[in-house]
């Protein structure tokens, strides 16, 4: 998508006109807030790195000069913006379990990414051009959970490139010039990139088995899921897992992998009666639920989960903080 520019807009930007260079830059909002949610796995340091990158365009507005246009701008200063959150050694550390007098199990492995949180599919609407079926697909995969926790444990500057190469497609002397370098150090960090990816990823065959499942089966696993979770039916939710089922619940490291352990650790959202009703919502391109619990005094939220589907059972589950709620638009207490 390119925008091209009024010289008249610009000129009265410059001016120091703040309506004009809000107008300028509105139809890029979007998808910047999007590329930088990839760069940093957080929807809330994209939200302020966006802030930031418009911050920096609006005093550095002088000094653009029409070369390229506005949209690359932006995401050059976007990009960087976000290459040096990335390798700030203050990003947030994994919470320690803190329910008392519950002990979860002994979990399979430990996240390495701990900031990670979900993204509304609502803000996905507008990034880009309205997508076919192959191109929806992919955008989909684009954003899904498992790509944007595997670019958090590749170098930044490989990140940087993957993302404007292959997802946004910046032409290599572009992504040169946005990063500071040449074109051949662009084409090795992706290519690098590109084989740690494949490393972290699961396969072509995983990836089209959700695709079908997404068209064929969702609604009826999301149903049987919402019905066992609102029940409190551990031995119907655990049916609805596969074998290698995996879970994770940032900013908690604890992650499980497994049918048995996952149910394990489900018991312990069931335990003492708890109750909960679940809204659906999506996030990532994926089905999500904001998870309420019954108390005495009405629905109180306790979080966010995402399901990934693989044909009739779900693959993955992914529980966020209730601190994700207020990004999809659902309120933190509902009537009893």
């Amino acid at each position: 998508m390119t925008t091209v520019m009024p010289e008249e807009l610009l000129s009265r930007a410059r001016a120091g006109d703040d309506r004009a260079f809000r107008e300028m830059t509105q139809p890029h909002l979007r998808e910047l807030q999007v590329h930088c949610y990839r760069m940093l796995g957080s929807f809330h340091d994209a939200e302020d790195a966006v802030q930031e990158t418009l911050l920096t365009a609006w005093r550095g507005l002088g000094g653009f000069e029409g070369r390229s246009s506005l949209r690359t701008w932006l995401y050059a200063i976007a990009t960087n913006r976000c290459l040096n959150v990335r390798r700030a050694a203050g990003r947030r550390r994994a919470r320690e379990w803190d329910i008392p007098g519950v002990q979860p199990p002994e979990p399979t492995q430990l996240g390495e990414v701990p900031w990670l949180e979900p993204y509304p599919d609502a803000l996905l609407d507008g990034t880009a051009r309205e997508p076919g079926p192959e191109e929806s697909s992919e955008r989909t995969e684009s954003i899904s959970l498992a790509f944007i926790t595997a670019l958090q444990l590749l170098p930044p500057r490989q990140v940087a490139v993957l993302i404007l190469r292959d997802v946004l497609g910046f032409p290599a002397k572009q992504v040169a010039d946005m990063l500071g370098g040449t074109v051949e150090s662009v084409a090795s960090a992706l290519k690098r990139a590109r084989a740690n990816l494949r490393r972290t990823l699961p396969g072509e065959g995983a990836r089209e088995e959700r695709a079908a499942s997404a068209s064929s089966a969702e609604t009826v696993v999301v149903s049987r899921f919402v019905a066992a979770y609102e029940a409190g039916d551990l031995d119907a939710l655990v049916a609805l897992l596969t074998d290698d089922v995996f879970m994770s619940m940032p900013p908690m490291a604890l992650e499980y992998v497994g049918r048995e352990l996952v149910g394990r650790f489900c018991a312990l959202l069931f335990a003492a009666g708890r109750r909960y009703r679940l809204i659906a919502t999506r996030a990532n391109g994926q089905p999500a639920f904001g998870i309420y619990v019954h108390t005495p005094d009405g629905l109180v939220t306790s979080g966010l989960m995402t399901i990934t589907i693989a044909g009739d059972r779900i693959a993955a589950m992914s529980r966020f903080e209730n601190t994700v709620i207020p990004a999809f638009g659902l309120a933190p207490t509902l009537p009893a």
